[in-house]
């Protein structure tokens, strides 16, 4: 699957997997698609409002997804039906798979958020990553989506995502 500015809107199936379940399936419009990272938009899917504490994510918002195949984590900025940007969301995942036109990644429970004016970095659900027991069945994976999270919070402290969303 690839996209670029010159082919027509592709339509891409967006599969979370969690706990080898599908935790949740949207579709959104592939933007982009270099044969390593690549990039969707989609509306908010959820059903309602889902309010964080730190930011509310409802119906109206767009959600700018990055994903890699050959990293473990992806880049969400989130916007609001204004356009104002909110922040970033930040999932740790196994790599992208692209199947046909469906793309699906693992939720490995770990997540990271910054708001849009950087004043706010938080790492989230290390308790669910702690109890998933992922450390016990599959070590590497649990190490990697450590040094995942690691990553993007120094990205996230030091300035933003841009560089990486270039």
């Amino acid at each position: 699957m690839s996209a670029n500015s010159a082919d027509a809107a592709a339509v891409v199936e967006v599969v979370l997997v969690k706990g080898g379940r599908t935790k949740i399936r949207y579709a959104g419009e592939l933007i982009g698609d270099d044969g390593t990272r690549l990039a969707v938009r989609a509306p908010w899917a959820g059903a309602g409002v889902r309010d964080f504490g730190f930011v509310r994510f409802e119906p109206g918002d767009v959600f700018t997804e990055y994903y890699w195949r050959d990293r473990w984590y992806a880049v969400k900025e989130v916007r609001a039906a204004d356009g104002g940007v909110k922040g970033w969301y930040c999932d740790i995942t196994r790599p992208a798979v692209v199947s046909g036109t469906e793309l699906v990644v693992e939720d490995l429970d770990l997540d990271l958020w910054r708001s849009a004016d950087g004043r706010d970095v938080r790492r989230l659900d290390e308790d669910e990553f702690a109890g998933s027991g992922l450390a016990q069945r599959d070590p590497r994976a649990a190490e990697a989506a450590l040094a995942a999270l690691d990553e993007l919070e120094v990205l996230a402290r030091g300035g933003g995502f841009d560089a990486l969303l270039a």
